[in-house]
C-alpha cells in the first residue's frame, strides 16, 4: 500500500511538472537556438547521471537477500546459545536494522555490526543491552568508522597528540595538526588521513570522548607519535616558515560508558 502511495505521489509530481512545462510558451526568437543547446546539454548530463546511478540500483538489497543474510549470519552468531535463550527481538531494534540492511548490505564492515546487534537482541541474556539507539548510530557510520571501532574491542583508550607551533619569547601558539594517532596500525583503514574527522563523528555520536587535560601516564607511549615521519613536513613548516618552536599536547581518545555498551553489543563479534 505504501509503495502504491509513493508511486502515486511520484506520478502526481511528474504530471504537475509536465503540465507546468507545457504551459510555458516557446518563444520564436533569437534565444531559442541557445535554449535548444541547453536542452541538449541537460539531456547529456541526465544520461550520464543515470549511468552513474545504475550500480546503486544493483547494490540495494531486496527482502530475499536480507532474509538470507540475517538467517545465515545471525544463526552462526547464535550457534552456541541454548535454544531456550533465543527469542523474538524487540521490533524497535529489529525493524530499523532490517530496513537499514537494504542500503548497507553490500558493505561487509557495516552489515557485520548490524548482524551482531540483531543477534544480541535475540539472546535473552543480552537483549536488555541492545539499545534501540544503536541502530541510529550505525546509520551514521561509514565503513572506515565501523572498522576503526574494532580497535576499541581490545583497548578502551589510545594516545593522541596535537602538533603545536609556539612563538619564540611568547605564549601565543597555533595547532598545526590535531588528533594525530596510530589507530590505523591496529585496524585496516582505507583513508587514514580522515581519521581525525572520523573521531569527530564518533565523539558527536557519543561513542568516544577526548577528556580535557587527560593523558596516558605510561612511559614512552607517546614517543612513536611525536617522532612519526608523517609529521616531518609540519615540523619543518613550524621551524622554517613560522620560525616557531615545535611542541605537543598529549591527549587520549577513549570510549564513553554508552560507547562501551555499543562496542560490546555491536562491534564485538557475538
Amino acid at each position: 500500500m505504501e509503495q502504491n502511495n509513493k508511486e502515486t505521489n511520484i506520478k502526481t509530481t511528474i504530471d504537475a511538472v509536465t503540465g507546468l512545462v507545457q504551459a510555458v510558451p516557446v518563444y520564436q526568437d533569437t534565444l531559442q537556438p541557445a535554449a535548444k543547446e541547453v536542452g541538449k546539454s541537460l539531456a547529456i548530463v541526465a544520461k550520464t547521471v543515470n549511468i552513474a546511478l545504475a550500480p546503486v540500483k544493483a547494490i540495494v538489497w531486496g527482502y530475499e537477500q536480507i532474509e538470507e543474510y540475517v538467517t545465515n549470519r545471525v544463526s552462526e552468531k547464535l550457534r552456541n546459545i541454548p535454544n531456550k535463550n533465543i527469542t523474538t527481538p524487540p521490533l524497535q531494534v529489529a525493524g530499523p536494522t532490517i530496513e537499514a540492511l537494504r542500503y548497507v548490505g553490500h558493505d561487509p564492515n557495516l552489515r557485520e555490526l548490524y548482524a551482531n546487534l540483531l543477534a544480541n537482541a535475540m539472546d535473552k541474556d543480552t537483549i536488555h543491552k541492545a539499545h534501540p539507539g544503536f541502530v541510529e548510530i550505525l546509520k551514521n557510520l561509514s565503513s572506515d568508522e565501523a572498522n576503526l571501532l574494532k580497535a576499541f574491542v581490545t583497548s578502551y583508550r589510545f594516545p593522541l597528540i596535537d602538533l603545536i607551533s609556539t612563538e619564540k619569547n611568547s605564549s601565543y601558539y597555533r595547532i598545526i595538526t590535531t588528533n594525530f594517532s596510530h589507530l590505523d596500525h591496529y585496524v585496516s583503514i582505507q583513508n587514514p588521513d580522515l581519521i581525525p574527522s572520523y573521531l569527530d563523528n564518533l565523539i558527536r555520536l557519543g561513542i568516544l570522548e577526548i577528556p580535557s587535560g587527560v593523558f596516558i601516564a605510561i612511559e614512552n607511549i607517546y614517543d612513536s607519535l611525536e617522532n612519526d615521519e608523517k609529521l616531518n613536513a609540519e615540523k619543518e613548516y613550524i621551524n622554517n616558515v613560522l620560525d616557531g618552536i615545535v611542541s605537543f599536547e598529549r591527549k587520549q581518545i577513549r570510549t564513553t560508558t554508552f560507547g562501551q555498551q555499543f562496542i560490546q553489543n555491536v562491534v564485538t563479534d557475538k
